[in-house]
């Protein structure tokens, strides 16, 4: 009996194997990969629908000029989204319990962008490079813009789109190196229609791909693609290592509104 007993619980601690997997880190998408074929199915197309909403959105924006309010209510509706195909909080890189850690890694990442931003614009070899015309605001205007515009605009929307929901669904059913370089591609793919102008907006840009004639505008979206796929890989690493989306959200904030300010700065500069 006693022999009897002892291998029922063996089988039923066998039957946990796949879970066990499942919550050791960085495996999370192997071990869902081994669960029945609806369900990795069901995540696949999950996983397509979000692409194609962001898809839809990045058009909307960029060539049909809706306006500003779609991204944010985009924002929202992913979210919803997510939770109903069953992610949890944490899943989506916003539990509370990983908060600490998210800040952290946000703080270092501001930090040490702040010091880069600093060098460049004080060095007239680099300084060309902040002189955008999008951003030649008053400083009025460019601390609107980093606090108010940018988050709310783009960044909040960005991180839950790419490095929390899309994140969330492609680690159902992929391990999480492919998340992290798929969701880092699609990122850089997102940033295809707004770079088509960046040669002219952009003074240091312009100039940098001046001499390449007809070919300009197809290298400028080419280096902006690979340029911001690294960008979106960093994220996507300081995502995962903290466990809190907070990590990469600083990251990426620092990325744009330190640069709209830093910006002024190199505008007065140049007089």
């Amino acid at each position: 009996m006693a022999d009897d007993e002892g291998n029922r619980t063996l089988a039923s601690r066998r039957s946990l194997g796949p879970m066990t997997v499942w919550s050791r880190p960085g495996r999370e998408g192997a071990s869902r990969a081994h669960g029945t074929a609806p369900s990795a199915r069901r995540a696949g197309l999950a996983t397509l629908a979000v692409v194609a909403m962001l898809v839809a959105v990045n058009v909307a924006e960029h060539v049909l000029d809706v306006g500003a309010w779609l991204g944010p209510v985009v924002a929202v509706l992913l979210l919803v989204y997510a939770r109903w195909s069953g992610l949890s909080w944490s899943e989506l890189g916003l539990g509370r319990e990983r908060l600490g850690s998210g800040a952290q890694w946000a703080t270092g990442a501001v930090a040490v962008i702040a010091g880069v931003y600093v060098l460049g614009v004080f060095l007239p070899t680099t300084r060309v490079m902040f002189l955008d015309d999008r951003y030649h605001l008053s400083l009025r205007g460019a601390l609107l813009s980093a606090f108010v515009i940018i988050p709310a605009g783009t960044v909040v929307v960005e991180e839950i789109a790419f490095r929390s929901v899309l994140w969330g669904m492609m680690a159902r059913h992929a391990r999480t190196t492919r998340v992290l370089i798929a969701s880092s591609a699609l990122f850089g793919l997102w940033h295809i229609l707004p770079s088509l102008h960046l040669a002219s907006a952009n003074r240091g840009v312009g100039d940098a791909f001046r001499s390449t004639g007809s070919a300009a505008t197809v290298l400028v979206v080419a280096a902006t693609v690979g340029f911001t796929a690294i960008g979106g890989a960093v994220a996507g690493e300081l995502r995962r290592r903290s466990g809190s989306l907070l990590a990469s959200v600083g990251m990426h904030w620092a990325t744009n509104a330190l640069g709209v300010l830093f910006g002024v700065v190199a505008w007065r500069l140049a007089g």
